[in-house]
């Protein structure tokens, strides 16, 4: 590995991490910045790409193609689906998908494109690495699938439909097309979300307040891996 890409979608989900670093160049880009750093004598490229497909696609690639990152790491929060999962608990993709891409009236079965798949695979060795940091401090952790849309999906109905239709544990609005981004330029990826939302949480509960100590969440423990990543 010669640089790793680390990529929250909010500040929120980066500020935690840029805790942990020293020294830190901000290159202004597209819109956006890019926080570079060594840390333990590894390249590091972090940033946030603002919330959705288009602006995640477009940080992903800028961090590959234009930082030289081979590497990505997401860290984040999501909205929970799958039923054991409770605010703040850890949940590593084993594949994503596009909940809300639709080209069903020509045959097509949901989330597939032509040419395309409807889920993407992360790397199966940094989910490893993932796992054994896990075990060594005693941290809990999901592996599942996460699906990716360009909408905050809080009606029951919906989720339901994500559940049943692509098996998904958890729901975001960034992890696929960075999966989807990171499968065509052949760099290894890893997607973590810690759940800041629940399918059964009414419409009056504090977002902000869960998705800082979950994005916290997602970020200790992203550091870990990536201390894990340099020995």
């Amino acid at each position: 590995m010669t640089k790793l890409a680390i990529m929250g979608a909010m500040e929120e989900e980066i500020e935690p991490l840029l805790a942990h670093f020293d020294n830190v160049k901000v290159t202004e880009f597209a819109k956006n910045k890019y926080y570079e750093l060594t840390y333990n004598g590894l390249d590091i490229v972090v940033a946030y790409s603002k919330i959705g497909k288009v602006f995640a696609s477009l940080t992903a690639t800028t961090m590959i193609e234009k930082f030289g990152c081979d590497t990505l790491l997401f860290s984040g929060v999501a909205g929970g689906i799958n039923p054991t999962l409770k605010i703040g608990d850890l949940i590593i993709a084993k594949k994503l998908c596009q909940h809300d891409l639709d080209i069903t009236a020509f045959g097509h079965p949901h989330g597939f494109v032509p040419e395309g798949a409807v889920y993407v695979e992360t790397s199966k060795e940094l989910r490893q690495i993932a796992f054994d940091v896990a075990h060594e401090n005693g941290i809990e952790v999901l592996e599942g699938t996460i699906a990716t849309g360009d909408q905050f999906v809080h009606s029951s109905e919906r989720k339901e439909f994500i559940e049943s239709t692509f098996k998904a544990d958890a729901l975001e609005m960034e992890g696929a097309s960075v999966a989807v981004i990171c499968d065509a330029l052949n760099v290894p990826f890893f997607i973590l979300r810690a759940i800041s939302d629940t399918a059964d949480m009414d419409a009056g509960f504090d977002f902000d307040e869960f998705l800082k100590s979950s994005a916290k969440n997602s970020a200790e423990y992203l550091i870990k891996i990536v201390n894990k990543l340099n020995n």
